[in-house]
């Protein structure tokens, strides 16, 4: 049994897991359902399960975030969760999900912080060499200087700016949205043909980089002739002020046009807060980090989560540290033909 002296076996936890964290239901609408089939767990009672499984996956969750660092190419985001503290009274504290996407190996890591301080990020990307991908939030502009770092921003953010400012100036936001459209041209291109990353870096260089030269001119023009606190204006700004990361990923074909690989791994995130509102303390928002990355990246890799975990819980307890990484859902297929 994965925990000691404890009735609930792999399956059943695997199940509990997957119901609140994957398909976003709270324990105590668990609970209810297994009512009505006249069997009665106590709330107190699976929350110490809930923990226990935390512990029992703690190293695999570090074996994730060793794979996860382990690259060159990094995605980052933010998104909030409500907490319970016992310091506050009467309300709740505000967490941050921070979550590290590698966007070459397609993997992810949920890591919670009591806050969104920069740094939080700065201290777990120590040590790191490579690219982050970002939007324009100021606590990542520390790594700007950074040596062995490269910031890139986000071209979906830039687009999402000129979209809004679309019911002030449809005419002018339209110029420059199709513009950006072009370059989403050239990345779906690419896809559709299979190209390479030095195929990718070829069709950049020689298509995307004219494209954005055009798109850099009309913003300035549009800038002498808009209202600077205007959506449209403060869109034109925002991209401007961030014009030469918005152009890093024009120098790699490896590198994404935009962090929407990390929103859509955010994304579950939104629809469970809906559904259980918040964690109950920051240790519970720790561990649910932990699961979050671990079914994000099942979800990845067309892993199914619940044969996957029930898998884990049976052999983790007897399973040698040193190939701890042979259960990660990115490799649970090779281990298992």
């Amino acid at each position: 049994m994965p925990i000691d002296k404890c009735i609930a076996g792999p399956s059943l936890l695997a199940y509990l897991m997957v119901s609140k964290f994957v398909d976003h239901l709270p324990i105590h609408r668990l609970l209810q359902m297994f009512l009505r089939q006249k069997v009665v767990i106590d709330a107190a009672t699976v929350c110490g399960w809930l923990k226990a499984v935390g512990t029992l996956i703690e190293l695999l969750y570090d074996a994730l975030r060793q794979e996860v660092l382990n690259t060159h190419s990094l995605g980052i985001d933010e998104t909030p969760l409500k907490v319970l503290d016992k310091n506050k009274k009467g309300t709740t504290h505000q967490g941050y999900y921070w979550v590290y996407y590698n966007t070459l190996n397609n993997l992810v890591l949920f890591n919670y912080q009591p806050g969104r301080d920069g740094a939080f990020p700065k201290e777990k990307l120590h040590g790191y060499k490579g690219h982050i991908h970002v939007d324009g939030y100021s606590a990542y502009t520390q790594f700007e200087n950074t040596p062995d770092i490269i910031v890139s921003n986000c071209w979906a953010h830039a687009r999402r700016k000129f979209i809004d400012a679309g019911s002030f100036d449809n005419a002018k936001a339209s110029e420059v949205l199709t513009l950006i459209a072009q370059l989403y041209g050239v990345e779906k291109h690419c896809r559709e043909h299979d190209f390479t990353t030095d195929q990718i870096k070829q069709a950049r260089q020689q298509q995307s980089v004219p494209i954005l030269a055009a798109i850099q001119l009309v913003l300035k023009t549009q800038l002498t002739t808009s209202i600077p606190n205007s959506p449209l204006g403060k869109a034109i700004q925002y991209t401007l002020s961030r014009w030469q990361k918005l152009n890093v990923y024009t120098q790699e074909g490896f590198l994404p046009i935009d962090n929407n690989r990390v929103e859509n791994s955010i994304r579950p995130i939104a629809i469970g807060r809906k559904n259980w509102l918040f964690a109950g303390s920051h240790e519970a928002a720790g561990r649910s980090a932990m699961l979050y990355s671990l079914f994000a990246t099942c979800r990845l890799h067309n892993v199914e989560p619940m044969q996957w975990l029930t898998e884990v819980l049976t052999k983790i307890k007897d399973h040698p540290i040193n190939k701890i990484k042979e259960l990660l859902p990115q490799n649970y297929y090779a281990g298992t033909q």
